[in-house]
């Protein structure tokens, strides 16, 4: 009997143990593989963006200077102005009905995977909006935020790819993630920003060269996109 009760117990140990005998090298590995950037939903919409949508060097005729950022509402494109007869254009989301605007301002402010809290004129029409919400790939704001001064508006990226090219916000303008990156390195506290009317139609501009490869980023995922969906699908940004 004692024999018995022995060799359970040395089995039992050995059951515990193992999970311990993993060397340290491949803990770690085990660990890095856990925490590592996974693809998302989103990941996949931004790779169907329409091609005349996608970031790329055109020829565009205009008095402003480089380094003006022009808004071009109807058409959905943002211009970042190089001079020359040039510009990098970039698919963006605009206001939906109602909801577009036009101006000249300039950027006040600029933050990276900013936080979001709803203006209380948004909250006023969408009560149920969250009062804060940290910064991260959940966060409807994206990866970058250009804030565009005396407005409550700003230029920033998205976790829903599949609204750029379409009029679906509260008023900021959207960009894919990897665009608004790209821009956000390009201007500087001060950039004047141009916003055309609904009513305005841009000339057509002429693609010279296809953008570069888009690189992933990631960022610590600080509330679950999909608790989100509802919210983003309304496009209450």
């Amino acid at each position: 009997m004692n024999a018995m009760l022995t060799a359970r117990a040395g089995s039992l140990l050995l059951v515990l143990a193992a999970p311990w005998s993993t060397p340290a090298s491949a803990q770690s590995s085990q660990m890095m593989a856990y925490y590592a950037p996974q693809a998302t939903a989103s990941d996949d919409e931004a790779a169907n963006v329409s091609a005349h949508l996608r970031r790329q060097t055109v020829n565009y005729t205009t008095n402003e200077p480089a380094g003006t950022v022009v808004v071009d509402t109807p058409n959905t494109y943002l211009y970042y102005v190089l001079g020359g007869g040039k510009a990098i254009r970039y698919g963006i989301g605009v206001g939906r009905e109602d909801f577009t605007w036009s101006g000249v301002k300039a950027v006040e402010r600029k933050s990276e995977w900013p936080d979001w809290i709803p203006p209380a004129e948004m909250l006023q029409r969408q009560p149920y909006l969250p009062r804060f919400m940290a910064g991260g790939e959940g966060n409807p704001l994206g990866a970058r935020a250009m804030y565009i001064g005396g407005t409550i508006y700003r230029i920033h990226g998205t976790n829903q790819p599949s609204s750029i090219g379409k009029q679906v916000s509260s008023g900021c303008i959207r960009m894919l993630n990897e665009d608004v990156m790209d821009l956000y390195e390009r201007v500087n506290i001060g950039t004047k920003v141009v916003v055309l009317p609904m009513t305005h139609r841009a000339p057509a501009a002429v693609a010279q060269h296809a953008a570069p490869t888009p690189t992933n980023s990631y960022a610590p995922v600080s509330v679950p996109a999909a608790a989100w969906d509802g919210i983003r699908l309304r496009g209450v940004y």
